[in-house]
């Protein structure tokens, strides 16, 4: 225990020092300046140890972040406080009006993107030499297709977008994680070599998407409407701040024990509570109360969450072929993106559905990848692949968080004129 607090203490620091460095010097979003920063360190300290090798900087990093265990962390952990947190600013209106786009990114989407990464990045090893069978490939494509809600939202947060494009980003990041993690756990087992082939016939990787999926739906929203009617019931802010903590908390858990997605469940209890609870079952001093705690626990935990990211990169092995396939990958994961969100807008257009000018590539270009890509990718057994993978993924993910994020606005001002749907 004691253990675990230094550890929680050395983070809550230092992601306070590295925020004050960047808000008093480079100025970045946040988040992102907390990624930049402890980026900059973890290479100072790789620097360190090419130059002293027998003080070993990187392998005492390299044994905290073993110690805090970066996969556990986020998907047991923090992933549900802050999908809740998220969930709970967005308009469910703006979601339900865009419900069909927002469905067919999150599955059809997810799914063709998981076999067009998949594919190229198994072309791209094929030419590079490199070891890494064809399943392997899939797993890759499958943890990094889904965008992260977490970096999906940060960005949102700071980011003029106009509010059709924002329902559209917002809704598929935070739904599309889910449905990755259903293909990616699928994958991960064929890949490991866990299942024969009645266990990933068709029928039951549909229902285990069934049982995952719309189980951790019906699970946020009965949770979600239980916590509801108590809230209707007392008007003391303290107490109810405290049974929206006990929704996220005990929900993630039974969503565990349950076999269900965690995740679905804790986006729709917030949409929930943000939507119909700040509305209809809480004063306006709960409301308030409300928001602030879980702005600040969504701010703590961002800050953690990025500030991991950032040092990661004493985990990533920097070979000759390997940085290359990473180089490649980047490119084709928004070829890939492009391509799934192409489909689902094209489709519904020949409905006679409306979109925003430029949809398609602020869509494309707006799908960041973040820290659920990685805990992913940490989450596989300890082997030469994994290594292959990390690396690539990292690489993606520090584009995605640095280039994609940073340039967002500027993309969006470019790309979006003043004009009417199309």
């Amino acid at each position: 225990m004691r253990a675990f607090f230094d550890i929680a203490a050395v983070i809550v620091v230092l992601a306070a020092v590295f925020g004050y460095l960047n808000h008093k010097t480079i100025k970045l979003p946040h988040t992102v300046g907390l990624v930049v920063i402890a980026l900059a360190a973890s290479l100072v300290v790789l620097a360190i140890d090419a130059l002293v090798p027998g003080w070993d900087l990187g392998g005492e990093v390299r044994g905290v972040m073993a110690s805090i265990d970066f996969s556990d962390t986020l998907m047991e952990g923090l992933l549900s406080f802050l999908l809740f947190a998220g969930a709970l600013h967005v308009d469910l209106s703006a979601i339900l009006s865009r419900k069909w786009v927002i469905v067919l990114m999150a599955t059809v989407g997810t799914v063709i993107s998981t076999f067009l990464i998949g594919g190229a990045t198994w072309l791209a090893v094929g030419l590079l030499g490199l070891d890494l069978p064809l399943i392997y490939c899939l797993v890759f494509g499958a943890l990094i297709a889904p965008t992260d809600p977490v970096a999906v939202l940060g960005i949102l947060k700071r980011t003029r977008v106009p509010p059709t494009l924002e329902a559209k980003i917002a809704g598929e990041s935070l739904f599309n994680d889910g449905v990755g993690i259903v293909i990616f756990t699928i994958l991960a087992g064929i890949a490991a070599g866990t299942g024969g082939e009645d266990d990933v016939d068709a029928g039951s990787i549909a229902l285990l998407f069934v049982v995952e999926a719309l189980g951790g739906v019906a699970l946020g929203l009965i949770t979600g409407f239980i916590a509801f009617k108590i809230l209707k019931t007392v008007d003391e802010h303290n107490i109810e701040v405290m049974i929206t903590l006990a929704l996220v908390m005990g929900g993630f858990a039974l969503a565990h024990q349950l076999h269900v997605s965690g995740p679905i469940a804790m986006v729709c209890a917030g949409l929930l509570i943000g939507n119909l609870g700040t509305r209809f079952a809480m004063s306006e001093v709960t409301r308030e109360h409300t928001t602030s705690f879980w702005s600040l626990i969504d701010e703590i935990l961002n800050s953690a969450l990025f500030l991991l990211i950032g040092f990661e990169v004493v985990a990533v092995t920097l070979t000759g072929n390997v940085f290359v396939l990473g180089l490649i990958a980047i490119p084709v994961v928004l070829a890939s993106r492009f391509v799934s969100v192409a489909i689902p807008v094209v489709l519904l257009k020949a409905f006679g559905r409306s979109f925003t000018g430029g949809a398609i590539r602020v869509l494309t270009w707006g799908g960041l990848r973040g820290g659920i890509s990685v805990a992913l990718v940490l989450s596989l057994p300890a082997t030469a692949q994994r290594e292959i993978l990390l690396t690539v993924c990292y690489m993606v993910v520090l584009f995605s968080i640095i280039v994609q994020g940073l340039s967002m606005e500027a993309v969006i001002k470019r790309i979006v004129k003043e004009q009417p749907p199309e």
